[in-house]
């Protein structure tokens, strides 16, 4: 079988404040698709703000930015030889990033590995969705020796129960 290709696009000139991003991107798609059997192409779309809320705005009719979107290919990935695809918006990203106290290539990391596990059919629609959903994500970022990203999260679910 292929691997998992990354076919990465940086639409926007903040992106080179992070010159190991698209290295990031790459590593953490190719951790993501060690723990699934998809083969193919993932197309990921670096951009900003303005053009992700545009792009929310028009699929998902939320006229906003958000940090990660993923879109599924259409028909099956073995016939297809194509995922889907990923657009991350820089400015959200780093917003984020600091208001959470990460560091922003692990931020990058964690959403570049949810919208992967999105492009392959996971999502986080129900509690046990999102539960299944994040213990994979922590796993995959785990791997990568990258920070748990639910780990604080999970804490705080625990002592609340």
């Amino acid at each position: 079988m292929t691997p998992v290709t990354a076919d990465i696009v940086v639409e926007s000139d903040l992106w080179q404040a992070e010159p190991r991003a698209e290295a990031t991107v790459k590593a953490s798609i190719a951790a993501a698709a060690a723990h699934s059997t998809q083969r193919g192409e993932v197309s990921i779309l670096l951009a900003d703000d303005s053009a992700v809320r545009e792009i929310n705005k028009q699929w998902r009719g939320l006229d906003k930015p958000t940090n990660v979107l993923s879109f599924p290919a259409a028909g099956t990935p073995a016939t297809q030889g194509h995922l889907g695809d990923i657009v991350i918006a820089y400015e959200t990203l780093q917003r984020e990033s600091e208001a959470e106290g990460r560091l922003f290539l692990h931020h990058l990391a964690h959403l570049t590995v949810h919208g992967f596990l999105h492009l392959i059919g996971y999502d986080h629609e129900t509690d046990a969705q999102a539960d299944e959903m994040e213990a994979l994500e922590s796993r995959i970022m785990v791997a990568m020796d990258l920070p748990d990203p639910w780990q604080d999260v999970s804490r705080a679910r625990r002592e609340r129960a």
